[in-house]
């Protein structure tokens, strides 16, 4: 019903910045939020940042400052543009998208990308 087309990971030096792009398609009435998760292996999957359609943001303490989440949600469109990467900031990220699926219903539902690699060493 909605595909997510994440790009941008890839492997950069520690203190140099990466952006991340994810774009929706499909089927359904409104997107209500976009958020961007990261996992590392043996660990469970975290929140980096998150948006609404309203505007607002949100970022855990360990990437405040560092990164910003854009949610263009008239182009259906979230980037994260990742700042002073560190070796730590290494992990799967994974765009997240919450959708409202049609104008009759206030159902909503969560959709996950494929996961994009970002590696930062030397």
């Amino acid at each position: 019903q909605v595909r997510l087309v994440e790009s941008g990971g890839g492997l950069v030096q520690p203190g140099e910045s990466l952006r991340l792009s994810c774009a929706a398609s499909g089927n359904f009435f409104r997107i209500n939020r976009m958020n961007w998760y990261r996992q590392v292996s043996g660990k469970k999957r975290e929140l980096v940042a998150a948006s609404g359609n309203d505007g607002t943001t949100n970022y855990p303490w360990s990437v405040r400052g560092r990164f910003t989440i854009v949610g263009d949600y008239a182009k259906n469109t979230v980037h994260l543009q990742m700042n002073r990467l560190e070796p730590e900031d290494t992990a799967v990220y994974y765009c997240n998208v919450q959708v409202r699926g049609s104008q009759s219903t206030s159902v909503v539902d969560d959709y996950w990308g494929q996961g994009t690699q970002v590696t930062v060493s030397w």
